[in-house]
């Protein structure tokens, strides 16, 4: 059977091309014999499940392990106390008669089909005396894992096995207890408490405060990726520049699990493209990103509803992406901690930035959706897309200069009108509609602040740079020319663009060349 690249549910290490993990298995292995409890919280799409597989399998030469998961359970068996108890005896019932737990001991079996069978444990005192009867008669410890624990997030009973789970942890040298218990889900235990309480309330101690930290960095490496690509190109026998294939992977993921995966599935599907590109090539990752972008998936979905249902997330993104401001990387605050939760937010240098390239770039198609058709400057872009294409390439200085004079008809008499928008998101408006379907754009977010930020659009292969800055004097805009010319030379080219928007009184609109070197920079002042 020939391996795949998998994005749906659990990966296997027989079926599917897979990072190496072991070094992760062993950092949790680790966890597991200091008799640590913790919790594996990680955004959707994150590799949670397939790790808890593989946790099994690494830990079940030394230890019992039981693997259940809430998902797919319904809301009723998290009502009430004799439902819930009713329903964990029937989920460690089922791992044993499906062989989900080999070599298990018949003492240890009968407790658990006594309990299903004649429907004896009805509340959480009851389970607790179930637990110890189980780790007492097992010879060897017991690690209990539940995966989707976000399924019972709303309801206190789940709270209650949990602080019941606290009760017999702390007490663990005296009566049988699990070696182990490992939850798994996006929300944090923290999270879980402010769920079930009045807002007003907004009460973080938790019943699973005795959980260790989990920091164990499930986010791929440009090595892992590699590594991945290296088992690929066995496999299939051929040839590919795998560590240049994987940085670009990585620059446009940071090592996201589900985005690498599906960036690397795209390539290796995408038979119409061989010929032309060379699937594993600079150019497929491209054309793979561009695919990603525009498609629909339940990560992005859900991306889109955390955006609306916590307008704090909103408004943060929003600040970060248009109007450049910075956020230090402070868990504290509310906004920014929901936002690491869902794998939104990430800390770099301290401050609070957009994981990834792929996010961001959603995430700013997202915001320009929303005002679109009611944006006089994408419509502009639309009208005028066809004139900027010749003989398949994106004329970059024309859209400069086109967009220069629209944005003079619209703005130019009233700077006041402007200054309460924002130079990148209009720029952008009226880009998207130009390279839409065709090319893709990202911000590069080491050069975004309030005052400056880098637009890379790539379009066929082709890539442009263009510095959006707002004008702040003559050496300012000295400084951010050598600036660019750096840039360009990161990314080997010798063209570059620079888009200024100035709110002098007395200003020039202008469109004028600059020579820096061996590089040119076309600067159009607005």
């Amino acid at each position: 059977m020939s391996k795949s690249f998998n994005v749906v549910g659990t990966c296997y290490p027989e079926e599917n091309y897979m990072v190496d993990m072991g070094s992760r298995l062993n950092e949790i292995g680790k966890l597991v014999d200091e008799k640590k409890y913790f919790t594996i919280n990680r955004a959707r799409q994150y590799g949670k499940t397939t790790l808890l597989n593989l946790m099994v399998r690494y830990l079940s030469s030394k230890y019992t392990v039981f693997s259940v998961s809430f998902e797919g359970l319904g809301d009723s068996v998290f009502e009430k106390e004799s439902s819930f108890c009713s329903i964990i005896c029937r989920l460690l019932y089922d791992a044993i008669r499906y062989g989900e737990v080999p070599a298990l001991e018949d003492p240890v079996k009968n407790i658990i089909y006594d309990a299903v069978q004649n429907n004896s444990i009805e509340d959480l005192f009851g389970l607790s005396t179930m637990i110890s009867d189980l780790c007492g008669a097992a010879k060897r410890p017991i690690v209990l894992m539940i995966d989707e624990v976000d399924q019972a997030s709303g309801y206190k009973v789940f709270l209650d096995f949990l602080g019941m789970l606290r009760s017999k942890y702390l007490k663990r040298t005296t009566r049988p207890v699990f070696q182990s218990v490992i939850l798994a889900g996006v929300y944090d235990i923290k999270n879980l408490k402010q769920r079930i309480r009045n807002d007003e309330e907004h009460q973080y101690n938790s019943p699973w405060n005795i959980a260790a930290d989990f920091c164990v960095d499930m986010s791929f490496t440009a090595a892992d990726i590699a590594g991945m690509l290296r088992d690929y190109a066995a496999d299939k026998n051929i040839e590919m520049e795998i560590q240049k294939i994987a940085d670009e992977i990585y620059e446009y993921t940071s090592g996201y699990p589900y985005l690498v995966s599906r960036i690397c599935k795209l390539i290796d599907e995408n038979r119409e493209n061989q010929e032309i590109y060379g699937n594993w090539s600079q150019t497929g990752v491209t054309e793979a990103v561009k695919i990603l972008l525009k498609e629909p998936g339940t990560l992005f979905d859900d991306m889109r509803k955390k955006i609306t249902d916590y307008p704090e997330l909103n408004n943060i993104i929003y600040a970060i992406l248009f109007r450049g401001e910075t956020y230090p990387y402070n868990l504290d605050n509310y906004a920014i901690d929901i936002g690491s939760m869902f794998g939104f937010i990430t800390e770099r240098d301290g401050q609070a930035v957009i994981a990834n390239r792929i996010f961001e770039t959603r995430l700013y198609n997202l915001f320009l959706s929303e005002e679109m058709m009611k944006s006089s400057t994408y419509q502009a872009g639309e009208l005028e897309k066809n004139q900027f294409i010749k003989n398949g390439l994106l004329d970059m200085e024309l859209v400069l200069v086109k967009f220069m004079e629209h944005f003079q008809d619209v703005y130019g008499k009233s700077p006041t009108k402007f200054i309460e928008e924002n130079g990148r998101r209009i720029f952008l408006l009226y880009l998207k509609p130009i390279i839409n379907g065709v090319g893709n754009y990202y911000i590069e977010a080491q050069t975004r602040d309030q005052t400056r930020t880098d637009i890379i659009v790539d379009y066929l292969g082709r890539q442009f740079v263009i510095e959006v800055k707002i004008w702040r004097g003559d050496a300012y805009n000295r400084r951010g020319e050598k600036q660019l010319t750096e840039y360009l030379d990161y990314y080997h080219l010798d063209y570059g663009y620079m888009l200024s928007f100035n709110f002098n009184k007395n200003k020039r609109v202008e469109m004028k060349k600059i020579v820096i070197g061996n590089r040119v920079i076309l600067e159009v002042v607005v």
